[in-house]
């Protein structure tokens, strides 16, 4: 029953395809298929590769407290915040992956910080079960959110491998399993998930909205709310300049 409960919440699933589609492509770097990439793809020899994936762990260290404090400051604009990971991880994948030839380090460095980032900022989908559940079903809530991104993170790597033997036995790539040109075909089925995973976030965050509006809190639009922040500095601006003239002799 709490289960069901807790499912039912729509911000226990948005919570869900946060997590879902920010955290599973660093795993899937981290965890298996980054470092075949970067030294039979890209032709990196190990220590460079273990001096990005030392630069993944500290990017997720220094992210981390950075995104905490955004959610602090506006929970609000929490999905905004998931929204602009997901782009920025698949921008940093197109960019490697639609190159003619190998990365460049400091392309790939970018994608690295891109892929660390989404780890922290998978979190954010913690706070959504804990803000939308009473106390006695965070627990649930909370277990539901953190299937999300291991599992698409498990069948990533799991397809990425399947397309890689199906192109290495085709002959592709001229028979190299861990051809550049096979890793760009392989490793693009992470787009799917993306997309998949933003149009769940954009689907259930509108019920999520529609819930709050019920209870009498409206989410104004991002533009708008950005125009109303300029607006009130403009005028605390103007109230300052006005204090200091009138308490000007």
């Amino acid at each position: 029953m709490t289960l069901a409960r807790a499912w039912k919440q729509p911000g226990t699933r948005l919570g869900l395809w946060c997590h879902f589609t920010v955290q599973f492509s660093g795993n899937v770097f981290a965890m298996s298929w980054g470092y075949p990439f970067l030294v039979s793809a890209q032709g990196l020899n190990p220590a460079t590769v273990s001096a990005l994936m030392g630069l993944f762990v500290v990017t997720s260290i220094l992210v981390g407290p950075l995104f905490g404090t955004f959610v602090a400051r506006h929970p609000m604009r929490r999905s905004a915040m998931v929204l602009l990971i997901t782009a920025a991880t698949a921008l940093a994948w197109a960019a490697v992956l639609l190159l003619p030839s190998r990365a460049p380090l400091w392309l790939l460095a970018l994608l690295v910080i891109a892929l660390a980032i989404g780890g922290p900022g998978s979190m954010i989908g913690f706070d959504f079960a804990r803000t939308f559940n009473p106390s006695h079903r965070i627990g649930t809530a909370t277990g539901i959110v953190n299937v999300g991104g291991f599992v698409a993170a498990l069948l990533t790597i799991y397809l990425v491998g399947l397309i890689l033997d199906i192109l290495h036995t085709s002959g592709f790539s001229g028979g190299e399993l861990y051809g550049l040109a096979s890793f760009r075909i392989a490793l693009s089925v992470q787009f799917l998930f993306l997309l998949v995973g933003t149009v769940l976030i954009l689907m259930t965050r509108r019920k999520v909205r529609r819930q709050m509006a019920a209870q009498g809190v409206h989410v104004p639009p991002l533009l708008v709310s950005l125009a109303n922040q300029r607006r009130r500095r403009v005028e605390l601006r103007r109230e300052r300049l006005a204090k200091q003239r009138s308490s000007t002799p």
